[in-house]
């Protein structure tokens, strides 16, 4: 079978959003978003390259970049260290705020060590590191044994707590595994980020109701048509101040509405997601609110999260 060719490179530069908001992206892949981009694209020949290509002329301020795997992808140092002054942000990121979090994926438990934990610990101590994560469980997939699951999960909690970092969780399938553990292990006023959520509203309520600096990740699968969960979450959220922080999963799940705005994709799919790519799934989250957001002010709120959970 003939490999599917992929959309002109240029339609990943998307059309400017009518909006001066700032898009803080809570939870993107940047080595996997170009890994996967160069398998398809040659125009940039680095990660510094595509993020000032992707991001020129938008309001993308600042990411968080996610590293889950084990063993730790030392090229994380690479990325960290290129962000360390305002004149190599300017230089490398084209003024983006780079930052970082890291754990272990609860499908990398089975490979989880010492050696990895003591490299995690480490890292914990550069200056662009804002959270430990992601962790958590996924009884989805089971890529690991449940219970190797639930003990890496705790191992990672305990050391993330001791230290007084935000916390990046993964939660799949799970729901009464992951409550649990978090309100054995987690004080009630720690910061934590709930990413990608997609499970029962009533698990996300609960979890609210608990931690009071917890907010819900929100990606571009909220705007699937198989997803219901997670808007039914935002409708509970409104009227009062949404609790949500925006979030990619680059490169992962382009929000659907998007193709809206790119007729010239003629019902291709564009195959990677990127940053600039949140004001859509904001968009979608105000239409939620039946008129009382629209997107700028959710990314407003949204943008204020980022500080209260992870300080950027």
């Amino acid at each position: 079978m003939a490999k599917k060719k992929s959309p002109p490179e240029t339609l990943l530069l998307l059309p400017k959003w009518p909006s001066s908001a700032p898009i803080v992206d809570t939870h993107t892949h940047l080595a996997s978003t170009f890994e996967a981009y160069r398998t398809r694209y040659k125009d940039h020949a680095t990660v510094f390259d595509m993020v000032r290509a992707f991001y020129h002329n938008t309001t993308v301020e600042a990411l968080v970049d996610v590293w889950c795997e084990a063993p730790v992808r030392t090229v994380w140092r690479e990325f960290a260290d290129s962000a360390l002054t305002p004149e190599d942000r300017t230089l490398k990121w084209g003024g983006i705020d780079y930052w970082f979090v890291m754990g272990v994926h609860p499908h990398e438990a089975q490979h989880y060590t010492d050696d990895i934990e003591n490299d995690i610990i480490a890292a914990m101590s550069h200056p662009r590191c804002v959270g430990w994560g992601e962790m958590g469980l996924d009884y989805h997939y089971d890529n690991s044994p449940r219970d190797i699951q639930r003990s890496v999960f705790r191992r990672q909690l305990v050391h993330a707590v001791k230290l007084g970092k935000p916390l990046t969780i993964h939660t799949r399938e799970a729901d009464d595994d992951t409550e649990l553990i978090l309100k054995d292990l987690v004080p009630k006023d720690h910061k934590i980020h709930i990413h990608c959520f997609t499970d029962s509203p009533e698990f996300a309520q609960r979890l609210l109701d608990y931690f009071p600096n917890l907010y819900i990740g929100i990606t571009g699968v909220i705007t699937y048509a198989t997803n219901t969960d997670t808007s039914t979450v935002i409708k509970n959220m409104i009227p009062s101040s949404l609790r949500i922080l925006l979030e990619t999963d680059a490169p992962f799940m382009v929000p659907a509405n998007l193709y809206n705005s790119i007729p010239e994709l003629k019902g291709k799919r564009l195959p990677i997601s990127h940053s600039a790519m949140i004001p859509w799934t904001a968009d979608f989250v105000a239409g939620l609110t039946e008129g009382k957001w629209d997107a700028e002010r959710v990314m407003i709120e949204a943008r204020e999260n980022a500080k209260r959970v992870y300080g950027i």
